[in-house]
């Protein structure tokens, strides 16, 4: 993305509580479950982004593809959009770390975390979710493995 694409505004926070969970490879999810039993208000980082980089960011957060949706999200004290996990494997993914969320992707959950170049190749990002949400949960949530 161009850097004239995309402006910092500021750090914000959700006004309601949210799942927020790593899944596979350590990928954050924000999870469309407003006030699930052990969400917390989630805290970010907000940006004003043009038309064209809001495009990018739709490409890269796949929209098309079911991976992410974008949608209406009130933080303090405005009305934003955020990128959720889209909502056919939500609910899955929530239960898959045990109902148990962050509330921010920081340092110390982003650690493990493995790039797009370096996960599998031969599985699609929907095949590699469908792989981490069937998983068993007896390893733990905060491993993001497959």
């Amino acid at each position: 993305m161009r850097t004239d694409d995309a402006a910092f505004r500021c750090n914000c926070r959700t006004l309601e509580p949210y799942p927020l969970v790593c899944g596979p490879y350590r990928v954050p999810f924000l999870l469309n479950l407003p006030r699930a039993a052990g969400s917390d208000r989630v805290s970010g980082e907000l940006y004003a982004v043009s038309a064209r980089g809001l495009a990018r960011l739709d490409e890269l957060e796949g929209t098309a593809r079911g991976h992410y949706e974008r949608l209406p999200i009130r933080v303090d004290p405005i009305d934003v959009e955020a990128y959720f996990a889209e909502r056919s494997y939500a609910a899955e993914m929530w239960e898959r770390c045990g109902k148990r969320g962050y509330w921010v992707y920081g340092e110390k959950e982003a650690r493990g975390y493995v790039s797009r170049k370096d996960r599998p190749q031969n599985l699609s990002f929907l095949e590699q979710i469908q792989l981490f949400v069937s998983s068993s949960s007896s390893s733990s949530p905060d491993d993001g493995e497959l």
